[in-house]
């Protein structure tokens, strides 16, 4: 089963029925987001407030999760692998020894607390296209 129909699941019976709608990309429901070559697969996910998002690195490329800083919703916090606090600070982090990088198998979460839409992508491959989004719901 995978993980947000766990997740909902688990909620439902707590709540009395209630559930949150969402997919998760993995068999085994690890993760929401994987990585492959030069994509996120899915290219985009839709999470309530206060959910958490995982992506994984399912290829064997070096990877990152980077958002753009400057598209972020009011009053939501900055995230990128490696922890950074601005985009410009993972892509100098990244250009000075890769730092951000998520390896073939390696996990990187971000838990959303404002709604919007988030726009993200790999710092290595965002030339080739590799990019995604979080939509958040109230």
């Amino acid at each position: 089963m995978r993980r947000r129909e766990v997740l909902a699941t688990i909620g439902a019976t707590l709540l009395g029925g209630c559930s949150a709608a969402g997919s998760s990309n993995s068999e085994d429901g690890e993760f929401d987001v994987g990585m492959t070559a030069v994509a996120f697969d899915p290219a985009g996910v839709t999470v309530s407030v206060g959910e958490t998002v995982v992506w994984r690195n399912t290829s064997t490329r070096a990877h990152s999760v980077t958002a753009y800083g400057d598209a972020l919703p009011d009053g939501a916090e900055y995230f990128a692998s490696g922890g950074f606090k601005s985009e410009s600070a993972a892509r100098d982090g990244w250009a000075n020894g890769l730092q951000g990088n998520i390896d073939s198998g390696e996990d990187y979460t971000h838990r959303f607390g404002v709604p919007g839409t988030y726009e993200y992508f790999c710092i290595p491959h965002e030339r080739s296209g590799m990019v995604g989004r979080v939509v958040v719901k109230e």
